[in-house]
């Protein structure tokens, strides 16, 4: 469904004359990607590594220095078809749930905007109201959530709520930016179950970008291992433990370790330690 061809994206350095510095950070090298129809593929790299500057790229709101981004085989980048089908097909889900939610919006009016998007693209919604109550249902909520506002909830149901708004664009591929990160753990695993519950239900694409390996384990077929701008594995959630690559080997490893420390907490609270 996205195809990523040998994608570089640079910065211009700080800390030089406004007018004549033409210093440049390199922030990609050379990255290839390609998301599958129907498929789960996780970016999964450490805070600087380039993920969310990628996904960038891949939305549309960054265009890099070389390379291509297409979806259905059109260039969102070189031809302005393959922009309007981006726009028709793709939406997002960002980290900061408080910043992406008007905080004097209602949760009414936040879904309407999911709604107003669609229209735009034709599609005529008869009875709003009976869409506002299926929008909620799908994320578990029901109709006493649409007069509040986002402070009058809390972070794992404001997030619901923008989940559901992206899928009231009916979008074909959501990309998700560290979408769980600012959630506890026991949120994490109930949004991770609705997404992969939505998915199934209806047909979507993801495009999972965080820096928690036990997500991408959780919820994806596919991973993609960024180190500094490059590319330095992607293969299958089901044969991780193969993989040859030393930062994938280390990020392995944190997880094992932390997963034996949380087994050894519960055994000493189960002692009464």
């Amino acid at each position: 469904m996205i195809t990523v061809e040998h994608v570089c994206v640079s910065f211009r350095s700080e800390h030089q004359k406004k007018w004549f510095g033409s210093s440049r950070t390199q922030v990609l090298f050379d990255v290839n990607l390609t998301i599958p129809k129907g498929s789960c593929v996780g970016i999964l790299g450490e805070s600087g590594s380039g993920k969310s500057t990628l996904g960038r790229v891949i939305c549309g709101l960054l265009k890099p220095d070389s390379g291509n981004v297409s979806i259905d085989g059109v260039s969102i980048y070189g031809d302005k078809k393959g922009k309007k089908l981006l726009q028709q097909k793709l939406s997002v889900v960002f980290q900061d749930y408080t910043t992406s939610a008007n905080p004097r919006f209602s949760m009414k009016e936040i879904l309407l905007e999911g709604i107003r998007a669609r229209e735009r693209k034709g599609e005529q919604v008869k009875d709003v109201d009976a869409e506002l109550s299926h929008l909620l249902s799908l994320v578990g909520l029901d109709d006493s959530f649409l007069p509040r506002f986002p402070h009058e909830l809390s972070g794992g149901q404001l997030q619901r709520v923008c989940i559901a708004r992206a899928v009231a664009c009916k979008p074909e591929l959501i990309l998700f930016d560290e979408a769980i990160s600012s959630l506890d753990a026991h949120t994490q695993v109930q949004i991770m179950d609705l997404l992969q519950e939505l998915k199934e239900k209806l047909s979507l694409t993801y495009l999972f970008i965080t820096h928690d390996l036990t997500s991408i384990t959780y919820l994806c077929d596919e991973v993609l291992f960024l180190y500094h701008g490059h590319v330095t594995d992607h293969r299958p959630v089901s044969t991780l433990s193969q993989t040859t690559d030393d930062y994938a080997k280390k990020l392995l490893q944190s997880i094992f370790i932390y997963d034996n420390e949380k087994l050894d907490e519960a055994a000493a609270t189960a002692a009464g330690l």
